[in-house]
This record gives structure tokens, sequence and C-alpha cells, in this order.
């Protein structure tokens, strides 16, 4: 039984899916953005930052060839789309979910999402991690 897990969590085809599956928020979240462009912009302007077009820009981008990295890690790279997308990860929390600032249910929601992002964080180290040893 040892042999079979060890050659399953080895086996490369089972890393790409793992890359998949923990970039898939992020890569579907920016191909969301390419066709609804408005709604991220929108999403910019509710949490007040400034020249909300560039942010909307920017967060698809980041989402975009983050994913990309991590899943290719062409050139060795993987570890920078991994550091991309924590730190964009990180920066939602006190942008878009800043528990500290509500009271009952939602401060409880929006803190339990905050866990969350941790979590994928996480994850993304792991993947920069397994790719500088790729």
């Amino acid at each position: 039984m040892d042999a079979l897990i060890t050659s399953v969590l080895t086996h490369p085809h089972f890393a790409l899916a793992g890359k998949i599956v923990l970039t898939s928020l992020f890569w579907i979240a920016g191909l969301f953005g390419v066709f609804n462009f408005n709604a991220v912009v929108q999403e910019m302007v509710d949490v007040g930052l400034p020249t909300p077009q560039a942010f909307a820009v920017a967060t698809i981008a980041c989402q975009l060839f983050g994913s990309a990295l991590i899943i290719t890690n062409v050139a060795g790279l993987g570890w920078v789309g991994a550091i991309a997308l924590a730190v964009f990860t990180l920066l939602t929390i006190p942008f878009g979910h800043a528990f500290w600032q509500f009271e009952g249910p939602k401060r409880m929601h929006e803190f339990q999402i905050a866990l969350e992002h941790l979590t994928v964080v996480g994850g993304l180290a792991l993947a920069g991690i397994l790719s500088v040893k790729s």
C-alpha cells in the first residue's frame, strides 16, 4: 500500500492536478474579470481603492499570471507566482474582509473568510517551495 501511495503522490500528473486545483480560485476569478471587467472595477470602487480601473487590471493580471506561473513553473518561476498570489490574498483581508470593523454575525463571517485566505496562503507557500525543488 505504501508503494501505491508513494507512486500516486510523486506522479507528475498528480502534482499538476494539485496546482490546477490550488490556483482555480485565482484563474477562474481572473477569467471572470476578463469577461466582466466592469464588475471587477466596481469591486475596487466598493472597497475605496483609487484608480479602480488600474487596480482591476492589476488584480486580473496577478490572478492569471500568478496562476500560470505556479501551474507551469516556467523557467523555475512558480515561486514568483506563489508569492504574488499570497501577497494579493493577504491584502484582500484588510481591504475586503476587515472583520475587526464589524459586529455580531457579520464579524464572524468575515473572520472565517480571513482564516480561509490564510489557509490558501499556506497552500501557496507550499507551491512556492515545491516549485524551487522541481
